[in-house]
């Protein structure tokens, strides 16, 4: 058996292998996930992880039994998977390239408004469906819970230089120029009228904060962007290893193509 099938079929082993434990933490979170956040997750691992299996069962038996015709759906469909993640790690550079936090004059953290970001982005996080899921998502991971248990013991001007994350500063907090009085990070007392429209929105209950203003959901973006370009990143990386194997499995293609013409 020539080196690029035993490269191949062990390469496909080892993807098999992963598939197994990627299933079964899928099956879990389907049945045991106690939000509706991690519940969300549980049809997309699933799904990633019978499609590794049956992707990488096509690529062992077609390359260890030389079962020509697997070893093409098995090339066919790693084709598509380069082109498809080719195609994302460029769109994730583009919507993300736009946006970013806005400085505050004695502030340590910074100030976001969704009109920064890209359109695609705003649409997303615009429509009520996506928006209320995601909402839910944050109340049930505590990010401001967590943000007002660390800062609960800071005076108003300690607050001021605490540099503070996206989420932090555009869900948990109202915006400064609504200029309310600082009560602790998660309590503010309204002064006033201010014609921006997250003030109105702003509210002490710790389901509602300013989870329905805009700046929460620019601080959503501006921490998606952040992701998305790692991710972007990594995928570069899987996206060589992926035209690796594909083309050691093209030579394993071309092996098997040579010994079935050979015993004819």
């Amino acid at each position: 058996m020539r080196v690029s099938n035993n490269l191949v079929g062990l390469l496909n082993f080892l993807t098999f292998i992963l598939s197994i434990p990627i299933v079964i933490a899928g099956v879990w979170l389907r049945r045991q996930g106690s939000s509706e956040c991690e519940k969300f997750l549980d049809t997309p691992v699933i799904v990633l992880g019978v499609f590794l299996m049956l992707v990488s069962l096509a690529g062992l038996i077609g390359a260890c039994c030389r079962v020509s015709w697997l070893l093409w759906v098995y090339l066919l469909v790693m084709f598509l998977l380069i082109v498809v993640l080719f195609s994302f790690t460029i769109f994730a550079f583009v919507v993300t390239n736009k946006g970013a936090g806005k400085v505050v004059s004695e502030r340590g953290y910074k100030e976001y408004r969704l009109g920064d970001y890209s359109n695609w982005l705003q649409n997303r996080v615009n429509k009520p469906k996506n928006w209320n899921k995601i909402k839910s998502c944050l109340i049930d991971s505590k990010v401001c819970t967590s943000f007002s248990d660390k800062y609960l013991n800071d005076t108003v001007q300690e607050f001021y230089t605490e540099n503070l994350s996206a989420l932090q500063s555009g869900c948990c907090k109202p915006a400064d120029e609504c200029g309310f009085t600082y009560v602790s990070p998660t309590q503010w007392t309204k002064n006033g009228s201010s014609e921006y429209p997250d003030c109105a929105l702003w509210d002490n209950d710790p389901n509602t904060l300013c989870f329905n203003c805009e700046s929460c959901k620019a601080g959503l973006l501006d921490n998606l962007k952040s992701n998305w370009k790692k991710v972007a990143i990594v995928n570069i990386v899987f996206l060589i290893f992926l035209i690796v194997v594909y083309s050691v499995g093209c030579c394993a293609f071309r092996n098997n193509r040579r010994d079935t013409n050979y015993w004819k």
